[in-house]
C-alpha cells in the first residue's frame, strides 16, 4: 500500500514540476515574442537622441511627447487634411472587411453543404490559389480593375479584398463541421435556404468570420493603395505615414510615432476578438 502511495507521489510531482517548467518556457518564449511590441512603444516615447543611442536601450529613459506633437505639427502642414487618410483607411477596410465576409461565406455554404457539378473542381481552384501572393496576382488584378474602369478609386482596392481566397478556404472548412441534422431540422420547419444561411449557419459560424475579420482588417489597414489609387485625397493612411518617415533621420522619433499609431488599432481589434480567434482554432466543430 505504502508502494502504491509513494508511486502516486512521484507522479504527482512529477506533473506538478512538469507543469512549473512549461509555464517557465511559454513565460520566456511569450517575453522574447513580445520584445517587438515593447521596443516600439518605448521608441515612440524617446527623444531623438536615445532612439540612434550605441547599443541601444529597450526601456525609455527620458518619456517626452515630441514626437507625437511634431507628428501633429507635420499633418497640419499638409494640403490633405489627416482625418481625409483616415477616413479613406477606415473606408477601404470598412467595404473590404464587409465585402467579403459576405462574400467568402455565401460561397463556402453551397460548397460545404451543396452537391453540384464542378464542386471538387471549383475547391481545388481555391486550394491553389492559396499558393500564389498577392506580387503574382497584383498584374492581373490591375488589368480587370483597369477594365472595369476602377483604378484611382477606392475599388480598386476593395474589390480584389473580396476575392481574398484564405477566407473561402476557411469559412468552408468550418462549416463542413456542422451537422446536417441541424440544418436538415431547418427545412422541415419550412426554413428557406437564405434564413437557413443567415439565422443557422452564419451565427454558428460566428468564431470562424470573427477571426476572418482580423485576418483581412490587418491586410487592409497596412495596404498603401499605391499602383492602384494615384490622387492623393484618396490615399491611405499607411501611404501618409511613409511619406512622413522618409524625410530623413531628423523624422525618426516620428516615425516611431506613425508605427505606435498604426499597430494601436489592429491589436486593440484583437484583443477584444482573441478569444474568438482561439475558439476557432482549437474547435473541432459542431459533430452529430
Amino acid at each position: 500500500m505504502n508502494t502504491i502511495l509513494s508511486r502516486r507521489n512521484k507522479r504527482v510531482n512529477r506533473s506538478f514540476m512538469g507543469s512549473i517548467s512549461l509555464f517557465i518556457l511559454l513565460a520566456i518564449v511569450g517575453a522574447f515574442m513580445a520584445l517587438p511590441l515593447v521596443y516600439a512603444i518605448n521608441a515612440a516615447f524617446k527623444p531623438l537622441d536615445e532612439i540612434f543611442m550605441f547599443p541601444p536601450t529597450l526601456f525609455v529613459r527620458n518619456p517626452t511627447l515630441t514626437n507625437f506633437v511634431d507628428l501633429m505639427t507635420l499633418l497640419g502642414q499638409s494640403w490633405v487634411p489627416f482625418s481625409r487618410y483616415i477616413f479613406n483607411t477606415f473606408f477601404i477596410t470598412g467595404m473590404g472587411v464587409f465585402g467579403h465576409v459576405i462574400l467568402a461565406s455565401a460561397a463556402a455554404f453551397p460548397l460545404a453543404k451543396h452537391v453540384f457539378p464542378g464542386k471538387a473542381v471549383t475547391f481545388q481552384t481555391v486550394v491553389l490559389s492559396l499558393m500564389f501572393t498577392g506580387a503574382v496576382t497584383s498584374i492581373p488584378n490591375y488589368m480587370i480593375m483597369s477594365w472595369l474602369g476602377l483604378i484611382d478609386t477606392y475599388w480598386a482596392v476593395i474589390v480584389p479584398a473580396f476575392a481574398y481566397p484564405l477566407g473561402l478556404y476557411l469559412m468552408k472548412q468550418f462549416m463542413e463541421q456542422m451537422p446536417d441534422s441541424l440544418l436538415e431540422a431547418a427545412k422541415i420547419d419550412g426554413a428557406s435556404e437564405y434564413r437557413i444561411f443567415w439565422q443557422v449557419v452564419m451565427p454558428n459560424v460566428k468564431p470562424a468570420w470573427l477571426t476572418l475579420v482580423i485576418l483581412l482588417f490587418q491586410l487592409l489597414w497596412g495596404t498603401d493603395g499605391n499602383g492602384f489609387i494615384y490622387s492623393e485625397q484618396l490615399k491611405t493612411l499607411h501611404y501618409a505615414s511613409g511619406q512622413i518617415i522618409q524625410g530623413g533621420i531628423a523624422r525618426a522619433g516620428v516615425g516611431a510615432a506613425v508605427a505606435l499609431i498604426l499597430m494601436s488599432v489592429p491589436i486593440t481589434l484583437f484583443v477584444f476578438s482573441q478569444s474568438r480567434i482561439i475558439e476557432t482554432m482549437a474547435t473541432s466543430g459542431m459533430k452529430d
